[in-house]
C-alpha cells in the first residue's frame, strides 16, 4: 500500500513574492503568513501557495506548448470576479477556449507574474 501524502502547498516562482501575496490574498480570501522580498505565502489553514523570488524569471506565454500548470478558481459570478482581478492586476488573454458562441464556461487570466488562473462559474 502507498503511503498518502496530504498536500500542504503549492510553490509559485516569481519576481516579486510579496506582491504576489497580496494579490492572492485580496483573490482568495487567504491570510498572508509570510511576506518578505525572498518568499511569501497565503494560505487558509489547510493549504497554502508559497511564492519564491527567482531572478529573471519568464512566464510561460498563452497560449503555448511552455505552459506547465494553471489555478482553477470558482466563483458565483465570473465576469465580477474577471472584472476585479484585472483591476489587482491580472490581465485577460486574448486567447480564450472557455469563452463561446454559447457563453463562457470559463475566463482565462493571467496573474501579475503571469501564471495562468482559469475563473470558472461556481454551479453548486
Amino acid at each position: 500500500m502507498t503511503t498518502k501524502a496530504k498536500l500542504l502547498a503549492v510553490s509559485l516562482d516569481c519576481a516579486e513574492p510579496k506582491k504576489l501575496a497580496e494579490f492572492y490574498h485580496q483573490v482568495l480570501g487567504m491570510d498572508i503568513q509570510h511576506a518578505e522580498d525572498e518568499y511569501a505565502a497565503v494560505g487558509d489553514g489547510t493549504l497554502s501557495i508559497y511564492f519564491g523570488r527567482i531572478p529573471g524569471r519568464k512566464p510561460a506565454t498563452w497560449p503555448s506548448d511552455d505552459k506547465q500548470f494553471h489555478l482553477d478558481v470558482l466563483v458565483p459570478d465570473v465576469e465580477q470576479a474577471v472584472e476585479e482581478y484585472v483591476a489587482l492586476g491580472a490581465t485577460r488573454p486574448d486567447f480564450q477556449p472557455g469563452v463561446t458562441d454559447e457563453g463562457v464556461r470559463w475566463v482565462v487570466l493571467q496573474d501579475p507574474e503571469g501564471h495562468l488562473i482559469c475563473v470558472c462559474p461556481d454551479r453548486s
